[in-house]
Order: C-alpha cells, then sequence, then structure tokens
C-alpha cells in the first residue's frame, strides 16, 4: 500500500521529464520547422551538426567553460570556506555576502555588469579608458569573449560552493583538526591531510555537477553575446536555441539537445560509480 504514495511523483516525472524527452529523442531524427508536419530525416540531422564548424566551435567551448568551472570557482570556494572554518566569527555574515550574488537574478546580474563593468562608456572600462589605461571589452574581442562571460558566471557561482564546502567542512570531526594543529601542521597541510579527505563526497559531486551545469550553461551567454562576435563565445545551449527559434530548424536543434544530454549521462554515470564504489569500500 505504501507505494502507492510514489505514484503521483511517478506521474509528474513521466508528464514533465519522460515525455519530453523521448519527443526530443523523435524529432533528433526528424526535419521540422515548428509549423509544418515533421518528416523522418534519419540520422541527417547529426551529419549536419557533424559537418558545422560552428558545431564544433560551440563544443570546444563547452569543453573550455567546463574546465575553467572545474578548477577556479572549486579552488576559491575552497579557500573561502577553509578561511570560515579557522576565523568561525562573523562566519554567517560572510556567507551571507558570498552567497548574495547567486540570489541575484541572471539577467540583473550580466546587465549590471554590461553596464557597470564592461561598458566603455559607463562602466569601470570606460573609466580606466579615460585615464590613458585602455582595456578592451572582452565581450567584444572573440578570444575574450567566452572567458569575459564566464567571469560573470563565475562572481555569480563561486559563492554557492564556497557555502556548500563551509557546510560539509563543518561536519569534519573537531578531534582531527585539533589534533592536527596541535603537530604544528600548516594550512596547506591541513587541507591536504585533514580537510579535502574529510569532505571528498561533496567535492565529488559538485565536479560532476559543475559538469553537467557547464554543458546546461545558457542565460549569460544569451544575455550577454548571444554567442558572438563570430560564434566565438556559442554554447551548445545556445546553438540548439538558435537552431530552433532563428534557422527553425527543430531537428539539428534536437540533435543537439541530445548531445548535451549525452554529457550529463555521462557525468552522471561516473558520479554513481563512484559513490557505489565508496559504499562497497
Amino acid at each position: 500500500m505504501h507505494r502507492l504514495y510514489i505514484v503521483p511523483t511517478m506521474i509528474i516525472n513521466v508528464v514533465i521529464v519522460l515525455v519530453p524527452a523521448l519527443l526530443t529523442v523523435a524529432l533528433a531524427f526528424c526535419n521540422w520547422d515548428g509549423i509544418s508536419a515533421p518528416t523522418f530525416a534519419g540520422l541527417d540531422n547529426f551529419r549536419a551538426l557533424a559537418a558545422d564548424r560552428v558545431f564544433w566551435s560551440a563544443l570546444g567551448n563547452n569543453i573550455v567553460w567546463t574546465a575553467v568551472f572545474l578548477t577556479v570557482p572549486i579552488v576559491m570556494g575552497l579557500a573561502a570556506a577553509s578561511m570560515l572554518l579557522i576565523v568561525r566569527r562573523g562566519s554567517n555574515v560572510f556567507q551571507i555576502v558570498y552567497f548574495l550574488p547567486v540570489v541575484i537574478a541572471t539577467a540583473i546580474t550580466a546587465r549590471v555588469w554590461q553596464g557597470m563593468i564592461y561598458s566603455p562608456v559607463t562602466g569601470v572600462f570606460g573609466v580606466l579608458k579615460r585615464y590613458g589605461m585602455p582595456v578592451p571589452n572582452p565581450l567584444t574581442q572573440p578570444p575574450l569573449a567566452l572567458f569575459g562571460v564566464a567571469t560573470v558566471d563565475l562572481w555569480h557561482w563561486w559563492g554557492f560552493l564556497c557555502v556548500i564546502f563551509f557546510a560539509a567542512l563543518r561536519q569534519v570531526p573537531q578531534e582531527q583538526i585539533e589534533a592536527a594543529r596541535l603537530e604544528g601542521a600548516t594550512y596547506f597541510q591541513m587541507m591536504r591531510y585533514v580537510l579535502l579527505p574529510g569532505i571528498r563526497p561533496t567535492i565529488t559531486l559538485m565536479m560532476i555537477m559543475t559538469v553537467i551545469w557547464s554543458f546546461l550553461a545558457f542565460d549569460f551567454v544569451y544575455i550577454m553575446t548571444q554567442g558572438g562576435p563570430a560564434f566565438s563565445s556559442e554554447l551548445l545551449s545556445t546553438l540548439a536555441y538558435r537552431k530552433a527559434f532563428y534557422d527553425l530548424n527543430v531537428g539539428q536543434a534536437a540533435a543537439a539537445a541530445l548531445v548535451i544530454s549525452l554529457f550529463g549521462l555521462v557525468g552522471t554515470f561516473f558520479y554513481v560509480r563512484i559513490q557505489t564504489r565508496e559504499g562497497e569500500q
């Protein structure tokens, strides 16, 4: 009888997740402009993506984006969280300050950075230019556009990791920390031999989620550059959006969405495998 309690959840998941997923898979093998009746196309959409240099550029940008977010914000979050663990007094205030960017709407964050930081007229870059220190707007420079947008997302994201890591660090047995202090362990020795091993499951989870979320990244890129200039900041998500709503090629958009889902499934597979292995140990 108690199994009936999961029925509503199952129904919601089938309607909201499973059915759209199956429709996306079906559309990936069809030609459809969103208006007329879809026609079967086989693997044509995947062949078209494989021959599209913009697709490979978007995939490369996604890999670079993932590499950036697997290093910079995680290191920043771990460093700040360990400092909060040491400082203790006022840690709640610092947590609020660090977490504040996370709760600000993406659109507002993007526009604030565009107007107050990157703008050559009203932003910090404009002030530096007026004082004889010309700094190019990264959003208009193809080699810098992706990193310019990533910087904004880093500012928006790293505080979340900090709070998560701090919560995990507080679960490390205090006896181990005090013993390491009595032994004269330095900060880096404390991190390497006590703190990091103690929160390894949390770090693993956040790294896997970072990979998944990196391939789902869309909002900051679309608002700030729309994948430009010259597709230099294009991601798979913005490519899929453009294929569907600009080119009216829903089939290729669905194919690109399946590629995104593939990376998410790979990340999930590795996380489940790691958790299973740790559970066996």
